[in-house]
C-alpha cells in the first residue's frame, strides 16, 4: 500500500466552479467486506492539495497530497493525471471493485483485485477535525448539487432545458366554445338533423 504525507484539512471552504467540482471531485459507496459497512469515499482539492477520504457519517479518515507526493502517486500506479485516477475510481465503483479495511487509526482503501490493485492509506481524524470535515463535506456536496442544477449552468443542452423555463412562456388563451357551435368551422352554428314534419294542434282543428 501507499503511504502519503497526512495533511489537515483547513478550516476554509471556497465555492468551486462546475468544471473544477467535475476534475476533482467523486463520490462513491465502498463497502468493508468483512463487516459488510458501507462507507463513503470521496475526492476533493483544497488550497493545492488533493484529499482521498472516507466516512461512515461518524468518523472519517483522510490523506492529502501535496504536488510532489501526487506525482510519486501517480508514477506508482502509472496514472497520466489526478483526473485519470478520480476515473478509475468511480468506473471501480460502478462495477463493485473497490473496498476499505478499517483499523484502530486509520483504514486501507484497496482498488481492483489481485496483486496489481492500488492501495492507499488513509489517517483517522481526530474529534474537532473529524466534526469540522463532515461539515465542509456537507456543504461541499451542497454547492455542487447548487452549481449543478443552476439555470445558469452550462450542464444543460438547450433541449433539455428544465421544465420549470419552459413553463415560463406566455400561455395560449383557449376560447370556450359556445353550445350549438361548430367544431370544425367555430363561426358558425351546426345544423340540427331533420327528424320528421311537426303539425300544430291549432292547424289540425282548423283543417277538419
Amino acid at each position: 500500500s501507499v503511504q502519503a504525507n497526512q495533511v489537515l484539512p483547513h478550516q476554509t471552504h471556497s465555492s468551486m466552479s462546475l468544471q473544477t467540482l467535475f476534475c476533482n471531485t467523486s463520490y462513491c459507496i465502498v463497502l468493508d467486506k468483512k463487516s459488510q459497512s458501507r462507507f463513503l469515499c470521496y475526492t476533493h482539492r483544497k488550497n493545492g492539495i488533493f484529499y482521498i477520504c472516507l466516512t461512515n457519517a461518524a468518523d472519517v479518515w483522510s490523506t492529502g497530497y501535496t504536488e510532489d507526493t501526487l506525482t510519486q502517486f501517480r508514477q506508482r500506479f502509472a496514472l497520466k493525471s489526478t483526473e485519470d485516477y478520480i476515473l478509475k475510481l468511480r468506473l471501480a465503483c460502478s462495477s463493485g471493485d473497490v473496498s476499505v479495511v478499517v483499523h484502530d487509526t486509520g483504514a486501507e482503501l484497496h482498488m481492483g483485485s489481485g496483486p496489481g490493485n492500488q492501495s492507499v492509506t488513509l489517517s483517522k481524524l481526530e474529534g474537532p477535525q473529524a466534526t469540522e470535515e463532515l461539515k465542509e463535506l456537507l456543504f461541499r456536496m451542497a454547492d455542487s448539487l447548487i452549481q449543478l442544477f443552476s439555470p445558469d449552468s452550462s450542464v444543460w443542452p438547450d433541449e433539455f432545458e428544465p421544465r420549470w423555463q419552459q413553463s415560463s412562456a406566455p400561455s395560449v388563451t383557449v376560447k370556450r366554445r359556445l353550445p350549438g357551435a361548430s367544431l370544425i368551422n367555430p363561426g358558425t352554428k351546426k345544423k340540427l338533423q331533420a327528424t320528421g314534419v311537426a303539425f300544430d294542434d291549432e292547424d289540425q282543428s282548423e283543417q277538419c
